[in-house]
């Protein structure tokens, strides 16, 4: 008895230390421990809402690229948040996908040739609906207060890679660099050269995420290259659809079984879209089986279960809403500590 009960003690205290420490977690940090960890998390996908989760249901919910999109896509548990990223005409870094501000906001003309102030007076605009909300066009750093310790943020950088600097900077004075996730194209050494001076010049402490697509890069030993120069925690794949009237098969040369093998041996996410972009269809990023396929077709195992049967553990829809449904249901999901449900790690395994 006397050595039982300091045992017994000593567990329950151990216990109880562990229980605090995972409540003490922030959403953000259980997020970010998956991301960095793919060995240990390959039985969950993983999704990131485009343009911050606003695209879904026929663009109905939400303007683009806005804080409400955001505050969305935490409420129904996506782990990243896509935002585009561009500069007005005093150089404060503002969240829009496109160049000019007529399609999105109440106000027209180019991003760049608009002051701050002058961006403020501009309203976001619902397009699927066409009202005009409250919101206005916001800056990077409300964007990174929104999402901060909530959920990690994709900044897609619509200028040049050493504007990367600025952004990654807002993140450093906010205390939140670790949340932040750059990325850009690779699809030569001399890319990949010009793009790592860049990275060591920016330093550490945020995650970069390369870009391979298949419209430059057809041999998945391109992948061993870019992991070599950069370690990535994911590594984003696109599968152009090029026109096809079929729907691709295989998942091409950067979705094969060489490919998931370069993934586990250099412990990185197989990062997929699915996502329309203008003026294409919801597949043309995934070989036709994107997001139209899986919720206007009503075939999500042929779109979204088809990239997860390929290796994918992020996937980047315009329907993150539908997607966890649909993976969740379906075994694709691990839930995560504070959701009273169990969350172990699991060995690495093959997604059935």
């Amino acid at each position: 008895m006397r050595t039982f009960w300091p045992s017994l003690l000593f567990s329950v205290t151990l216990a109880a230390s562990a229980s605090q420490s995972i409540a003490g977690e922030t959403r953000a940090r259980q997020i970010l421990d998956r991301f960095e960890h793919a060995n240990r998390w390959r039985d969950h996908v993983m999704v990131a809402a485009h343009r911050a989760g606003s695209m879904q249901a026929g663009k109905r919910l939400y303007a683009e690229n806005s804080l409400a999109a955001v505050e969305g896509s935490i409420a129904i548990g996506a782990e990243i948040v896509e935002v585009d990223i561009r500069r007005s005409k005093d150089g404060e870094f503002v969240v829009m996908h496109d160049s000019w501000l007529d399609r999105t906001t109440t106000c027209k003309g180019e991003v760049v040739k608009y002051t701050l102030a002058e961006l403020k007076s501009c309203r976001l605009v619902i397009e699927g609906t066409g009202a005009v909300t409250d919101e206005t066009v916001s800056t990077l750093r409300e964007m990174l207060l929104a999402t901060r310790d909530q959920i990690l943020i994709n900044l897609d950088n619509k200028l040049e890679v050493g504007d990367l600097s600025g952004m990654v900077a807002v993140a450093r004075d906010l205390g939140m660099a670790d949340q932040v996730i750059v990325k850009e194209n690779l699809w030569s050494q001399a890319r990949i050269d010009m793009v790592k001076a860049a990275m060591a010049a920016i330093g550490g402490g945020f995650q970069f995420m390369p870009i391979i697509a298949d419209d430059a890069v057809h041999d998945a030993g391109f992948a061993a290259t870019v992991d070599h120069a950069f370690a990535p925690r994911a590594i984003e794949l696109i599968n152009w659809r090029a026109g096809a009237e079929t729907l691709t098969e295989t998942g091409g040369a950067l979705f094969s079984a060489r490919m998931r093998a370069a993934a586990v041996r250099g412990d990185w996410h197989i990062w997929a879209d699915t996502y329309a972009i203008v003026n294409k269809p919801g597949g043309f990023l995934a070989g036709g089986r994107g997001d139209e396929l899986a919720v206007q077709a009503s075939l999500p195992r042929e779109a979204w279960g088809f990239w997860a049967d390929r290796g994918a553990t992020i996937i980047q829809t315009d329907e993150p809403k539908a997607a966890i449904g649909w993976l969740a249901a379906n075994g694709f999901r691990v839930p995560y500590a504070g959701t009273g449900e169990r969350v172990e790690p699991a060995a690495i395994a093959s997604i059935n």
